[in-house]
């Protein structure tokens, strides 16, 4: 907690937590980087392929955010936009700190870091308490949007769109480390994180993998399918039972396989992708969550960016298919967004990286005090537009309970 009220003065900083819990194929690795206004960055992939390939003492640290779909398709944004973080960012850190089992190593720019961070004084924050939220899209809007994608796909433009709320505040004051500290106390996760760039913040508590590469193997571990914890064992068990032989989470599951599939073989050795584990179920906080793991071995001349370009966005946050899922995605949505359904992640010198799928998050501009959170769901033909709505504000949980607050129903 200290180290992270130390890291989050600088105007770059990322964290990564993944709060001691087990996940196939492992969770982030605990990792602080930071660096000052002046640092090596960049913010194209192009760019990122040339940092990427450079040689570095430590982890090229970032994030991507939705909107590099623009760089990668030929599509635009131009839907409100209350944070305009820059479509990618990635820094070499001054100072960078990674937790081992029960060690602690501090690289870089190093002297004198540990004592600043032990002189930390960490203040007692009274826990937020915020006006209701409101909605980007009221409730009546989304369920006519449900209702015309539901038609869409009946026309045989999609098979599946994720469609994404913005819920949001303006005027907050809050500490972006305090209220980090709370969402990882109220929700534990994986892929959990903490990036400041300058006055914008993004708070996250990702379940979600979007891409690991280690040795010769790359992972994806997309989530479909979600339904709430029961309050007694007996009670939880029906729940997870009852997710698992759900017939529609389990097609929107799969079609999202399928679609990481066809991504991954653009960028594998031929023959190698592979399912090791299909609507894999994995008990969180709030949730159960419904996860397939896909794997392929990387092609020895695909580097990072021929990767992003063949995989981003996730299909998890878009639909299927990809392309025409964005377009829509553009036209129900009525705010960007953001790094909401980006990444953000680290890379490795040699090569290897880690990245989440940035969901359960808020995202907050301190000199504006504009606070939101998005939260969305799969619309198939099967859907129901209020058990939709009503999945949205399961995962809106634990955000709510940290902002003492709740939603504000236009």
């Amino acid at each position: 907690m200290r180290a992270l009220h130390w890291a989050a003065r600088f105007p770059h900083c990322t964290y990564f937590e993944p709060n001691g819990l087990e996940y196939p194929n492992g969770p982030f690795d605990r990792i602080l980087a930071v660096a000052s206004a002046e640092a090596v960055a960049v913010s194209s992939l192009t760019e990122l392929g040339s940092v990427a390939n450079q040689l570095a003492p430590g982890p090229h640290c970032g994030f991507i955010s939705y909107d590099t779909k623009n760089d990668i398709e030929a599509l635009s944004s131009h839907n409100f936009d209350g944070f305009s973080w820059p479509q990618l960012h990635f820094f070499t850190p001054k100072t960078w700190l990674c937790w081992r089992e029960d060690s602690l190593e501090i690289h870089g720019q190093a002297e004198g870091v540990l004592e600043q961070i032990l002189a930390q004084h960490i203040l007692a924050f009274a826990a937020p308490k915020l006006p209701a939220m409101r909605p980007r899209l009221p409730k009546a809007e989304y369920l006519r949007a449900v209702d015309s994608i539901r038609e869409d796909i009946l026309n045989g433009e999609v098979y599946e769109l994720n469609l994404c709320q913005e819920f949001y505040a303006e005027n907050i004051g809050l500490n972006p480390a305090d209220v980090f500290w709370r969402l990882m106390e109220a929700s534990p996760a994986p892929f959990a994180g903490f990036v400041r760039w300058h006055d914008h913040f993004l708070l996250c508590a990702s379940p979600e993998r979007f891409l690991s590469h280690r040795s010769t193997q790359i992972v994806s571990q997309p989530i479909k399918g979600t339904i709430r914890r029961g309050a007694t064992p007996e009670a939880d068990e029906l729940q997870r039972q009852t997710l698992l032989h759900d017939e529609k989470e389990r097609a929107e599951n799969l079609m999202i396989v399928d679609l990481v599939r066809n991504d991954l073989a653009r960028i594998a050795q031929t023959g190698t992708v592979r399912v090791p584990e299909l609507f894999g179920l994995y008990p969180f906080r709030h949730l159960w969550q419904m996860i397939s793991t896909v794997s392929a071995e990387l092609r020895p001349d695909a580097d990072l960016v021929e990767v992003l370009r063949a995989t981003f966005p996730m299909g998890s946050m878009t639909g299927a298919p990809k392309i025409r899922a964005m377009q829509l995605i553009e036209h129900y949505e009525n705010s960007r967004r953001g790094l909401y359904s980006g990444s953000f992640g680290y890379v490795w010198p040699n090569g290897e990286f880690e990245f989440n799928v940035v969901i359960r998050s808020l995202q907050y501009r301190q000199d504006t005090g504009y606070l939101s959170f998005q939260v969305g769901s799969a619309i198939t033909y099967d859907s129901d537009p209020e058990r939709e709505y009503e999945e949205c504000l399961l995962k809106a949980k634990a955000l709510l309970e940290v902002l003492g607050t709740t939603i504000r129903e236009d």
